[in-house]
């Protein structure tokens, strides 16, 4: 038995042994491979990359760093391949049967898709039946709700993102000019064959750390700003804010798995959207099943080239999520898409502890020309990256309440510490100098004068420190009531006060001969510039000067020298003494509401008369006061009060006008005022106005930009306290008036609007042969306006109301709507030369009115993407 046993132990000792040799040779014998993987150009880790071992269906991806360990006993492999999406693929040498460290630094893949053709005896024509890509896809899209954020009761997650852009493309000639002879300190050089070029200038940068929470019912979205730092201009010259709001804008977050994308201020079908499969065409392009889970590369371009579609890859998984794991987004050099040179995003995609999958990265790149093949340019990238992503963990309930963003008290003063430690990437050193040499910037002489042409140019005001001088294009103008009108003006900045504002004009009318001035005094009562978002702030202004009754600007000075050029007949005028006090005050929320009292007293000027009923018109001027009743002065006292809601708003703050970077949020105002018979004033009245206007978003058929609004006037009111409905007598196209009616042809006291301007996007006309080359836009617009003179406020009825304003041959040129709505439309082309929309305009009612016009042609400058 002793024997027995021993004889066991032998062998047992001899099996180990030989199990321990065997292991042994077998390790000595395997490849091992580690190593990571980085962006040839920013240095940073790329998570997901595809390792494998060239020839073999053995592979890894990286990790959230990064990087990677491969292995295999076979000794027939020498090559590892390292390929990601958006990035040349790179293939290695290795050493078999040894433990090696390889580390990989990808560069961008700037080619764009080609569409795939299958060549036989015949081409094949591409076919949605019976397609595997189609049917992939179609899977894709059924998955869609359970692959969504908003699938989940609860999530919560933490973002980083950071924004850079750059003059880019940049010749040597130009870097070696000498006006940058001071500034070579700022350019940076990358390798020129990747988006943006060799040499670029970075011009600004923002970082933004947040804490993000989701609620599916009731919805809820919320982000805590815990920290944010940006590149910041002279106040005088660049608004900040404004330029983050706009930054933040065209560089949105891209939701693959909503039906439209937003880019740039376009919607772009999304290649997962529900109806894809008419724009786009699929082809399965690769099987990756090396790795866990398989993944299909799905590649797609658009059916039609110049259509506003993406085309690129998608990684879809193989594990009945039928999720998107990964995804490369660009868009074909024939898109009508105006000034954008390159454009490439890539997603990546994390598994959550559910099995589903949550976007952790995107990269948004764009380079923009004036000339998509060459010169100089603007490149700018936004990266953003989540962490720390938690499912279905509820908070307590006043976490989700409050507004949809919340700024954390000294957000913008975290030091370079707190950045080094809390940003989930490396900051490269060249990135991280941007700021300090941005300011240094700041302090040379020779910037200063060139941003002191630039805002002269630009924003026609030229700055002397505490005050500025313009703007520019109002210093001249001429109209047939005051003649040649030369005017001065001018304004203090923030370098005199910020808590005080003075701002003044004057002119002179050299056919009247009189003249004219304005003065205003602000008091800022949260000690920030009156320009800047969120207002509060009190302001007396006195003017005194003309008015066109019923013209309203948007964005442009009333004597413009350009708005000069009038058609028709233009020479009712007033004389305008107004007194106002006004109080602003807005909430971070985009609530605000204004206060005011306006003492206003008017006089007709040039061919308007103020005449009462108990006169009649002269036949010439000479008998004016022996045949006719004259009112010399309209005096009124107002009160008001304005609500105003616009949810998300973001806008650009000009030297003289907000300018709205317009989204599809919508935009509510209700004002209210009172006239009262004291202080001057010898009228009592009410009047209510409602304004909505919105953009709606039509996916492939553009957008329409709607505007609704509703006024009531209670009492009696001569017509120049009526509504005096907006027209247009310039040839620039006006989207909020009628820009074929006249001024003070038409007046209500009360009336109902809606104006529907409805851009196609080149939606037909990138289907017609040569004219799609030219990349136009088709608009159409159409406006309507009901309303109405109630019997009481019709000076037929009531001698002494004023009467209506007659031509010299007695016909009246102002009129009530008593014969249904007023109704004008307009079919234009758009992106003429990119920044020209030219519309040929229709007027459908009341055509026997004097003077009234059938059809005209109005222009409109305009800059879109």
């Amino acid at each position: 038995m002793k024997k027995i046993l021993t004889k066991l132990r032998y062998k047992s000792t001899l099996l180990l042994l030989l199990l321990i040799s065997t292991t042994l040779f077998a390790q000595a014998q395997n490849t091992v491979v580690r190593g990571t993987v980085t962006d040839a150009k920013t240095k940073e880790t790329l998570p997901y990359v595809t390792v494998v071992f060239a020839g073999s269906t053995q592979g890894i991806s990286t990790d959230n760093n990064g990087k990677f360990t491969i292995t295999t006993s076979n000794a027939t492999y020498n090559q590892i391949k390292v390929s990601f999406v958006g990035y040349k693929t790179v293939v290695r040498a290795i050493e078999p049967g040894k433990e090696q460290t390889i580390n990989i630094a990808l560069g961008v893949d700037t080619r764009l898709l080609g569409e795939v053709v299958v060549k036989g005896g015949k081409k094949a024509k591409y076919r949605n039946k019976d397609n595997p890509a189609v049917e992939l896809i179609r899977k894709v899209i059924a998955h869609k709700s359970q692959n969504r954020l908003e699938n989940y009761d609860y999530s919560e997650y933490k973002q980083y993102e950071r924004m850079n852009f750059y003059l880019s493309n940049l010749s040597e000639k130009f870097k070696n000019k000498r006006l940058f002879k001071n500034y070579q300190f700022l350019f940076q050089e990358q390798d020129s064959t990747q988006i943006g070029g060799k040499n670029l200038l970075p011009i600004y940068m923002e970082e933004k750390l947040s804490q993000n929470y989701f609620r599916k019912a009731p919805f809820t979205k919320k982000q805590i700003v815990e920290a944010n730092k940006q590149v910041k201009y002279d106040e005088n010259f660049i608004d900040n804010q404004g330029l983050s709001s706009y930054f933040n804008r065209i560089y949105q977050d891209i939701n693959i798995y909503d039906n439209n994308v937003s880019l740039l201020t376009n919607q772009i079908l999304s290649p997962i959207a529900d109806h894809s499969p008419d724009f786009y065409k699929f082809f399965i392009t690769d099987t990756l099943k090396d790795q866990s889970p398989n993944l299909i590369e799905l590649s797609f371009t658009p059916r039609n080239t110049n259509d506003l579609l993406f085309e690129g890859k998608l990684y879809v998984t193989m594990d009945g999520n039928y999720a998107v794991e990964s995804a490369e987004l660009t868009v074909n050099k024939n898109i009508n898409l105006n000034f954008v040179r390159q454009m490439q995003a890539t997603l990546a995609f994390d598994k959550s502890a559910d099995g589903k999958y949550h976007l952790s990265q995107s990269d948004l790149k764009m380079d923009f020309g004036l000339n998509k093949n060459k010169g100089g340019g603007i490149y700018g990238e936004r990266k953003v990256i989540l962490t720390n992503f938690a499912i279905n963990t509820p908070r307590p309930k006043q976490t989700y309440d409050g507004p949809a963003q919340v700024i954390a008290q000294a957000s913008d003063t975290k030091d370079d510490r707190y950045w080094m430690m809390s940003r989930p990437d490396t900051l490269p050193a060249a990135q991280a100098a941007i700021y300090k040499n941005i300011d240094s910037l700041q302090t040379i002489p020779s910037f200063k004068r060139t941003m002191d042409l630039v805002t002269l140019f630009v924003a026609g005001y030229k700055n002397y420190g505490p005050f500025e001088v313009g703007p520019v294009n109002t210093f001249y103008s001429f109209n047939p009531v005051e003649g040649f009108r030369p005017r001065i003006g001018g304004r203090t900045t923030p370098t005199f006060s910020k808590r005080y504002y003075l701002e003044t004009y004057g002119a002179y009318g050299t056919k009247d001969q009189k003249f004219k001035y304005f003065l205003s005094s602000t008091y800022s009562l949260n000690d920030k510039s009156i320009y800047s978002f969120p207002q509060n702030y009190i302001r007396a202004s006195f003017q005194h000067d003309t008015k066109i009754p019923g013209q309203e600007l948007q964005f442009v000075q009333e004597d413009n020298f350009l708005l000069s050029f009038k058609r028709g007949d233009n020479d009712m005028w007033l004389y305008n003494d107004i007194f106002r006090l006004d109080y602003v005050h807005e909430f971070l929320n985009h609530f605000s509401y204004k206060v005011g009292f306006k003492k206003w007293n008017q006089s007709a000027a040039g061919s308007l008369y103020f005449l009462n009923g108990y006169g009649s018109l002269p036949t010439n001027s000479a008998d004016i006061n022996s045949s006719i009743s004259n009112v010399n002065q309209l005096n009124t006292t107002e009160f008001s009060l304005e609500l105003r809601y616009a949810p998300h708003e973001r806008f650009y703050q000009g030297k003289l006008y907000r300018i709205p970077i317009i989204d599809k949020y919508p935009i509510f105002t209700l004002r209210y005022n009172q006239g009262v018979r004291f202080l001057g004033g010898n009228y009592k009245y009410e009047n209510v106005t409602g304004n909505v206007n919105k953009r709606f978003y039509m996916s492939q058929l553009g957008y329409t930009d709607v505007t609704v609004e509703g006024n009531y006037i209670f009492g009696t009111v001569p017509f120049p306290l009526s509504d005096i409905h907006h027209a247009n007598q310039t040839y620039a196209l006006q989207l909020q008036s009628y820009n074929l009616m006249n001024f003070l042809e038409f007046v209500s006291d009360h009336y109902a609007s809606v104006n529907l301007d409805h851009n196609f996007n080149g939606f037909f006309f990138n289907k017609v042969p040569l004219l799609k080359d030219l990349k136009l836009r088709e608009i159409i617009d159409v406006k309507a306006l009901w309303g109405g003179v109630r019997p009481e406020n019709n000076p037929d009825n009531n001698p002494a109301l004023l009467q209506y304003p007659v031509n010299d041959q007695g016909v009246a040129t102002t009129h009530a709507l008593n014969n249904g709505p007023y109704i004008e439309g307009s079919v234009g082309v758009g992106n003429i030369f990119k920044i020209l929309r030219l519309d040929m305009v229709r007027r459908f009612t009341y055509l026997d009115n004097p003077g009234a016009p059938k059809w005209g042609v109005r222009a409109l400058v305009k800059f879109d993407f």
